[in-house]
Parts: C-alpha cells; sequence; structure tokens
C-alpha cells in the first residue's frame, strides 16, 4: 500500500483546472505520494498517460506500488522535465501540475532533518543522496551568507543576530542536529511571532536554498509552455510568497506576450502575442479545508492555458 499520510492541498481543484481528456497525456511534476496523480489516473482512460516525477528517492519508491499501466515514474528535479519527456519520445503534453515545497511525508519523516518538531540529524535535501547537508553547509558557510539565505528565503527580520549565533555556536560544537539548530534559532530571536515557532522561517529558508527551489522553479516554468499543446493546461500550487511571486509574474508575462518599447511607433501586429491566456483568478483552500489540514492554509493555485499560435 501506499502511504496516505500526505493529504494533497486544493487537489480537487487542481486537477479539475487540468479540464482532463481522458486520452490526453499529463505530467504531475511533483509526484510526492500520488494524491494528485490517482485523481488524473482516475480520469483517464486506456490511452490516456501519466508521466510523474520526483527527485525525492522515497516518493518514487512509495509510487512503484501505484501499478498502473498509464502511469510513468521518473525520479528527476522537474527542472529537467525537456530531457525526461524527450527520453521518453514525448513532444508535447495537455497539462502539467507542480506542487512546489515539501511535502507532509518529508515534514514527518524525522530521519529527512526538514523538521524542528524531532531531533534529528540536519539533512534538509529533497535527494539525500545528492548536494549538501543542511549541517555540512552549516559548517562552512561565511556568516553573511547564512545571514542573506535566512533574510532573503525566509523573510526573517532577525537573520542577522541568528547567523551571528550560529557562527558563534559552531567554534565550539558542530551544528549537526535540528534540534541544536532550533533551540540556537529560538535563543537568537528576540521578538516571537504568535502561534509560530521561531525557528520556522529560518528552517524553511535553509532547505529552500539547498534544494535550489526557487531556482528549479524559474527553469521548470517555460519549459511547460513550451511542451503544452495548444488548449492544454499549467496548474501550479505554491505555499511560500516567494514562489507564488514568481508564479504570478510568469503568467502574467506570458499571457501579455511581446511589449513595444516605449515611445515606438510599433503596430501590434508586429509583436509577438501572449503564448499563455489566465484561466480564472488565484485560488485558496477553503475553510473547511484549511481547518482539517493546517498546511494548506498558505497555498495558492493559479492556471493558465496555452493558446493556439496558429490561430
Amino acid at each position: 500500500m501506499m502511504a496516505t499520510a500526505h493529504v494533497p492541498v486544493l487537489a480537487q481543484e487542481a486537477v479539475a483546472a487540468l479540464a482532463i481528456k481522458p486520452d490526453g497525456v499529463y505530467v504531475d511534476a511533483t509526484f510526492g505520494r500520488g494524491g494528485h496523480s490517482r485523481l488524473i489516473l482516475a480520469q483517464l482512460a486506456a490511452q490516456g498517460r501519466l508521466i510523474a516525477l520526483d527527485r525525492d528517492p522515497d516518493a518514487i519508491r512509495a509510487g512503484r506500488a501505484l501499478e498502473d499501466a498509464r502511469l510513468t515514474l521518473v525520479q528527476s528535479a522537474f527542472s529537467r522535465l525537456d530531457s525526461v519527456l524527450d527520453d521518453l519520445g514525448v513532444a508535447q503534453v495537455n497539462g502539467i501540475l507542480l506542487d512546489i515545497g515539501v511535502s507532509s511525508p518529508q515534514l514527518d519523516d524525522a530521519t529527512r532533518g526538514f523538521s524542528f518538531r524531532f531531533d534529528a540529524p540536519l539533512d534538509m535535501r529533497m535527494d539525500p543522496g545528492s548536494g549538501m547537508s543542511a549541517a555540512d553547509w552549516l559548517a562552512t558557510a561565511e556568516e553573511g551568507e547564512i545571514s542573506e539565505v535566512i533574510r532573503v528565503y525566509g523573510e526573517e527580520r532577525f537573520a542577522k543576530s541568528i547567523a551571528r549565533a550560529l557562527v558563534a555556536a559552531r567554534q565550539k560544537e558542530a551544528i549537526r542536529s535540528t534540534g541544536q539548530l532550533a533551540a540556537l534559532i529560538a535563543a537568537a530571536v528576540k521578538k516571537r511571532e504568535p502561534g509560530q515557532h521561531p525557528a520556522t522561517r529560518s528552517f524553511q529558508a535553509i532547505r529552500i536554498y539547498l534544494n535550489r527551489e526557487l531556482e528549479e522553479l524559474s527553469a521548470v516554468l517555460p519549459q511547460c509552455v513550451n511542451r503544452l499543446c495548444p488548449g492544454g493546461r499549467l496548474a501550479v500550487i505554491s505555499f511560500h510568497s516567494l514562489e507564488d511571486r514568481i508564479v504570478k509574474r510568469f503568467m502574467r508575462d506570458e499571457s501579455q506576450g511581446e511589449q513595444a518599447p516605449r515611445r515606438l511607433p510599433i503596430p501590434a501586429a508586429m509583436l509577438k502575442p501572449g503564448r499563455l491566456k489566465l484561466v480564472g483568478r488565484a485560488r485558496h483552500a477553503s475553510d473547511a479545508e484549511v481547518a482539517a489540514n493546517p498546511r494548506a492554509r498558505s497555498a495558492v493555485l493559479r492556471v493558465a492555458e496555452r493558446t493556439d499560435e496558429t490561430a
């Protein structure tokens, strides 16, 4: 049986937004534990196809229990979407779903080191087999770099104090566990936000930075548009303001098309039209969903459709 610990947010809304065709080809670029993929498969006919990606080997292992001839599972960062589809001989698809960020199983598995709720080895890598762990990064990064990462990716106003405290602490003892890191951050934060652990923003920032989450997102969005067939849909769920900003600006720019330079009388017919059109407004989780799953509180769903360039 597949793990059911992860409850996908805005799942019904996101899959409905794809306007699935029974014989279409779709991409779930963030498989997780297959919540969205199951919903997509439920609407596909025998000739339909779903390609699911995830860079987390645990997600791929869990996904193998979902035996379905229509499903192709690939362990890969979604920034390699073009390469994955090329390898599979797929030129265009009818829809792509992105559910950005960390999944519940990753947060709830103490051994992954994503959460301060457990005292565990400080890792935080989406793919434990590649890249630098959080512990290794904190052991070598300059104080200014740590401060900048926490300030930019965590939007943490006490970033300088936190970075100073971490550098001072590591001179006495290596920071190797989530418990150590959370305690050091808590001691450095002067004013706490109601209902939020003082380490929340810093843990989020370090995770986003180590996994290059914003860079991955910026890299995959143009690939998604290139791979969508006319009328194909792109649905993106984000949980962080920086992620949502990237998605919002990308979809807006792609819907506006080429813009004429100011004060130059260039006819509109000479400018390239937008490749996307926005579908509805941004969607948020309902009060009922947030009550049932607090992690849905910050979720934002944005949807766009590929325009027909021949029109």
